[in-house]
């Protein structure tokens, strides 16, 4: 039988068997790897949670710092005779961020740890091509945690655990109408193909995979995170969270 044999639709118009039964071999692959992912990374983050939120919050601290001293040198620089203002430029101003602590701070810092272990960036895959993206919400996070109250923060909490915060994989496309169905259906197992290839290629996946007993990268992970906190500490020693 050719590929174009499969292509055709019967006299029913229904869905090509073969193309259709592909498609359900492939989405029950990638299935059984996201759940063995997510099964594996909840174990690694109940390892490491004090260490993760450390890393994530001192994280966003130093590019905080990065931005206040980009100020300064813009504000010396304007002092300057020959100075001249660029149109349209704004300096960010810095924020008072100080909160007070209510009756709600125990509920806050639930929601806030929790969400937080949600978007970390590294994804416990130390290249993950995320990060900007989800360092990017966890700054969010940060700042509704610190001057925000406790209605915003379950708001934000929601809209992560929605899924729409971060994008893991991509979900298949609805069927256009106007398409033919051996069409749209090749077009479905070529996307399920690529998502497939990059779950295999998921760090964390590699581990469970390609190591003899997955559990040693909890170690790894830990001398990771212990290493990365001790270079951000040293970063952002003059600084606080709290203060920028």
């Amino acid at each position: 039988m050719t590929n174009k044999d499969l292509s055709i639709t019967n006299d029913n118009g229904q869905e090509p068997p073969l193309l259709k039964a592909k498609i359900n071999l492939l989405q029950k692959e990638l299935n059984d790897i996201v759940q063995k992912i997510t099964a594996f990374e909840a174990i690694l983050r109940s390892h490491l949670t004090d260490e993760i939120i450390e890393e994530q919050e001192l994280t966003v601290l130093y590019k905080k710092v990065q931005l206040a001293k980009k100020e300064k040198r813009y504000a010396q620089k304007k002092k300057g005779k020959s100075f001249k203002e660029v149109e349209g430029l704004k300096v960010i101003s810095k924020k008072d961020s100080n909160s007070s602590i209510d009756d709600n701070q125990k509920e806050k810092k639930r929601l806030y740890r929790e969400a937080m272990l949600f978007v970390h960036p590294d994804k416990f895959s130390i290249h993950d091509d995320k990060i900007d993206l989800a360092t990017e919400v966890t700054t969010k996070l940060i700042e509704i945690y610190k001057t925000g109250n406790l209605a915003e923060l379950q708001i934000f909490h929601t809209h992560i655990f929605s899924g729409n915060a971060l994008m893991h994989f991509s979900e298949v496309s609805e069927k256009n109408a106007n398409t033919k169905v051996d069409s749209y259906l090749q077009k479905e197992i070529e996307k399920l193909e690529k998502q497939l290839q990059l779950a295999k290629t998921n760090h964390t996946y590699k581990v469970l995979t390609e190591y003899e007993n997955p559990h040693t990268f909890i170690d790894e992970l830990k001398e990771y995170y212990k290493d990365r906190i001790f270079k951000l500490k040293k970063r952002t020693r003059k600084a606080n969270l709290f203060d920028l």
